[in-house]
């Protein structure tokens, strides 16, 4: 991966694939819920069979948790899912906010967009709709928003630093989100870090999680917590596709971690100034 186009270029190639798939389809593949494996588990995606507002045709297992979990949604609200997919977040978000609420998915992928749009013309939702854009630069205007979430995408998006601002741009003030998303404790070996069906696959794309969490309070977010934290194990039939016998056992030693998080923050309801509280004098 040299330039965050030719990354923006790679996913969605990946995931306009992916859209043309079933769920079942996905779990044979590197990316999203299974893996190029014999064992039937998932490696990333969790089980939302028992939440309300789950839609199976929705799911194609690409998640990395469950955001909707954390995100204490009311009725009545305006939620964002960011990298919305094929509706899965977003028809859970709109069993929380009711016909009262609105809900507005954003992915950057077009056959996504499509996907999701006919599920939703099969629901007959006329509170949720699905918009073509990139996180960097979503087509929503400023304050707009009262929660945000969003299911293992941020860290598939190259510059890190603008999503989360545009998340605090969007956001009301009061407002607050909750992102589950893949991250690292330590270094991934070269193999792992530089294999394009890797970053597809959500691994190679993330980033530690102190510099997560330091961009989303560089942002302007406050209260920012970690509710959810899980190691994720990659099967060595996987690993072998990138890494030698001597590097899997290394990299298993090493005590680093692939790791799901679910991270909340809320966008402060009066924004800091440069002559507010005690910063001038």
């Amino acid at each position: 991966m040299n330039t965050a186009e030719e990354i923006k270029t790679l996913v969605r190639e990946k995931y306009g694939q992916i859209a043309e798939q079933s769920r079942e389809e996905n779990a044979a593949s590197c990316c999203g819920a299974g893996g190029c494996s014999t064992v039937d588990y998932t490696i990333m995606s969790e089980d939302y069979s028992a939440t309300d507002g789950y839609v199976p045709d929705a799911d194609l297992g690409l998640g990395c948790g469950i955001p909707t979990e954390f995100a204490q949604i009311k009725k009545g609200d305006v939620v964002l899912d960011l990298g919305s997919g094929a509706g899965n977040d977003a028809f859970v978000a709109r069993a929380l906010v009711g016909t009262s609420g609105k809900v507005i998915g954003v992915d950057m992928t077009a056959s996504m967009i499509d996907k999701a749009r006919k599920n939703n013309d099969t629901l007959g939702f006329n509170n949720v709709e699905f918009r073509l854009g990139e996180i960097e630069h979503l087509p929503i205007g400023g304050s707009m928003v009262d929660v945000i979430v969003s299911n293992c995408v941020l860290n598939l998006v190259p510059n890190k630093n603008q999503a989360f601002a545009e998340m605090f741009r969007v956001l009301k003030p009061g407002g607050h989100f909750s992102v589950s998303d893949i991250v690292l404790k330590g270094e991934l070996p070269d193999g792992l870090r530089t294999a394009a069906e890797m970053y597809a696959g959500c691994v190679a794309g993330a980033i530690q999680l102190e510099d997560y969490l330091d961009g989303i309070r560089a942002a302007g977010f406050a209260n920012v917590s970690v509710p959810k934290d899980r190691a994720i194990t990659i099967p060595d039939d996987i690993l072998s596709n990138y890494l030698s016998s001597e590097e899997i056992v290394a990299f298993k030693q090493s005590g680093n971690q692939i790791t799901s998080v679910t991270v909340y923050g809320e966008k402060p309801t009066v924004e800091k100034s440069c002559c507010s509280g005690d910063c001038c004098s």
